[in-house]
């Protein structure tokens, strides 16, 4: 990205940064003593570029965004979402609207004895530019090495921004410059091997050794396909399908709420009735995460959590509503008490040992589909993905046609888990259904005795 679109590009977000302070003081301006309020700001300026077949196929830059107003009076709440123009003016408008609207509703609504009031005094500005390809560059940059594959895939970059206000004077603003590339590389076959590369700063030496690593895993791809009868193998999980896994630790996971309700997959692990390794260990790690600390609350969650240290679960994520209503301490965890920047620590597997320890066995690069099959006893189930393969004697000799597996997560973490990777990979959210997703999780591949494929 050249320095001249950077600096433009930095003076929006600026501007916008300006405006969702105006607004907030705005709201305070009219407000009574006897109600609170948040006002929250998500947006994003990006440039997005679909491919297929080594093809532009669909290329366009988008500027979304949409506040979120909360308004709270005697225990009763009610929210309403407008859209973001980035113009005082208008946008005062579509908010005051709001703002009377919610006024005339809040009486009416029943009580919520655990609403959440806005407290504290906590501030944060966090700032994270990134150098980025001007989008008449993108297709140039990412095709030229690409013109003998089936490259399918879609690039999104540009910035993403966050923001937060409230009654109590707390005020937050996130922004961060950033790319994502999603893609897949596809045989005559119609086989697949799917990569995905992001950060803040384009290496065009790092895109040519992600798509040089897939290449070789296509090439591979080509041999003649093993079935796998079902039952249990050795297996491997790249950090990409163990990253599938770690997703499932916030879908009634490790949450508070979850726990207490008793709709946790990890209750068992909090009532000292199953076991973890003493090897996995989880945490939350905002060092380098690409994901603001504060939640919808305002609230600043610590820069490291443990949740899982060595197999025993230190803490859940807590929100400050789940603290109201279960009367215990919170880590200011939000609302959904989801992870947000999951960390599992690595391990003693050099990455030239993976094979020869697996010796004979699965190796999983990508796993899809997943879902409960049994919630309270951690099981889960779903497919292989892409590049998986069979191997014998420390060697890969076939491709495997696409597998069930039925795992429980007590097993693949806990007494089956063999070894960790010493390296981690950083993976993406690259979701971009509603609007460009952030945060990433960092994690290592690892080596399980006996996991569990039924089909």
């Amino acid at each position: 990205m050249s320095s001249a679109i950077a600096a433009k590009i930095q003076a929006t977000v600026t501007d916008k940064e300006a405006i969702f302070g105006q607004l907030a003081d705005a709201i305070a301006a009219v407000l009574s003593s006897s109600t609170h309020f948040t006002l929250t700001l998500s947006g994003e300026d990006s440039q997005f570029t679909r491919f297929n077949r080594a093809r532009v196929r669909q290329t366009g830059q988008v500027s979304d965004g949409n506040l979120t107003l909360t308004l709270m009076q005697d225990e009763r709440t009610a929210a309403a979402t407008v859209p973001f123009v980035g113009n005082f003016e208008v946008d005062w408008s579509l908010l005051k609207t709001a703002w009377d609207q919610l006024q005339a509703m809040v009486p009416q609504l029943p009580v919520d004895p655990f609403v959440v009031l806005p407290t504290g005094a906590a501030t944060s500005r966090t700032v994270n530019q990134g150098t980025l390809l001007a989008a008449d560059a993108i297709a140039a940059t990412l095709l030229e090495p690409l013109q003998t594959l089936d490259f399918t895939g879609i690039y999104s970059g540009g910035l993403i921004f966050r923001g937060y206000a409230d009654s109590a004077g707390q005020r937050h603003w996130f922004e961060s410059s950033n790319y994502s590339l999603d893609f897949s590389l596809f045989d005559p076959q119609n086989r697949a091997v799917k990569g995905t590369f992001a950060g803040n700063q384009w290496q065009q030496a790092k895109f040519l050794d992600k798509i040089n690593q897939a290449k070789q895993q296509l090439a591979l791809m080509g041999r003649p396909a093993k079935t796998i009868e079902r039952g249990q193998y050795r297996t491997y999980l790249a950090p990409a399908a163990v990253a599938e896994l770690l997703h499932m630790f916030s879908w009634g996971g490790v949450g508070e709420a979850d726990l207490q309700q008793g709709n946790s997959a990890f209750g068992l692990l909090r009532q000292g009735k199953r076991q973890l390794s003493p090897k996995f260990t989880l945490q939350e790690n905002f060092e380098q995460a690409n994901m603001p600390r504060f939640n919808t609350y305002g609230e600043v969650a610590p820069m490291r959590l443990p949740i899982i240290q060595q197999g025993q679960l230190v803490n859940s994520l807590v929100s400050s509503r789940s603290a109201k209503e279960y009367q215990v301490p919170s880590n200011y965890a939000s609302r959904g008490e989801h992870l947000r920047a999951p960390e599992v620590l690595p391990g003693t597997l050099a990455a030239d040992r993976i094979l020869s320890s697996l010796d004979r066995g699965l190796y999983l690069s990508n796993l899809h589909y997943l879902n409960w099959s049994d919630h309270p006893n951690g099981r889960v189930t779903g497919m292989t993905r892409y590049a998986c393969f069979w191997v014998e004697h420390g060697e890969i000799v076939a491709p495997i046609e696409n597998l069930r597996f039925d795992e429980s997560l007590y097993d693949c973490f806990g007494e089956r888990l063999l070894e960790l990777t010493d390296f981690q990979d950083t993976i993406p959210n690259i979701d971009t259904y509603d609007r460009r997703g952030l945060g990433d999780c960092r994690v290592p591949g690892i080596l399980a005795e006996g996991f569990t494929y039924t089909l």
